[in-house]
């Protein structure tokens, strides 16, 4: 006998519902409240938190957002930030994006933390376990890291395009956990 799998939490808050494509992938335990907005071929894996209550959070076309992580927003009335991910980008495991900016392509390692006004621009990598402070900014090119985050060193040929490729997988990937909830039933 199969039990039925907890679905995501979708919560409207003051008048905002996530949106989701349907072709996006949003994991059982994941929770998205207020203004969320998920595209085509993104993924939200288990036990990630967006909570768009107070200012946007956008997750571009195939980008992810893996197991564990927190995303935040600073009051728009205030002058707040949203978080806006773009197309293809990785997020690792168990980050925290507060108020925040990852330019298509970009990659955040696991661990990492980026607050408010921070930006990895395309093509540019944050570390695991960095810790990107306000109004910081890691180049395309380049790898930041450490805590304070600060630069690492140039990218090597390549390598600013692992983003995509990791991208792409987690696309195929999100496919397959999609089918085996359905088929357990969820």
């Amino acid at each position: 006998m199969n039990t039925p799998l907890p679905a995501p939490l979708i919560l409207p808050f003051h008048g905002n519902t996530p949106k989701i494509d349907p072709s996006a992938f949003v994991a059982p335990g994941a929770v998205l409240i207020g203004d969320v907005e998920i595209g085509p071929d993104a993924s939200v894996w288990y036990g990630c938190i967006l909570r768009g209550d107070t200012n946007k959070i956008v997750v571009g076309r195939g980008s992810n957002v893996q197991d564990g992580t927190i995303c935040h927003v600073d009051k728009a009335s205030r002058g707040g930030t949203p978080v806006l991910i773009g197309e293809n980008v990785l997020v690792g495991h168990r980050c925290m994006l507060h108020g925040c900016r990852v330019e298509d392509g970009g990659f955040v390692g696991m661990g990492a933390t980026m607050l408010d006004e921070a930006v990895v621009e395309s093509g540019a990598f944050l570390a695991a376990g960095a810790f990107l402070s306000n109004r910081k900014r890691v180049p395309s090119g380049e790898l930041w890291g450490g805590m304070p985050a600060r630069k690492l060193r140039d990218l090597k040929e390549g390598e600013d395009k692992m983003a995509l490729m990791g991208a792409a997988f987690y696309v195929e990937e999100a496919r397959q956990h999609r089918e085996a909830i359905e088929q357990a039933g969820g």
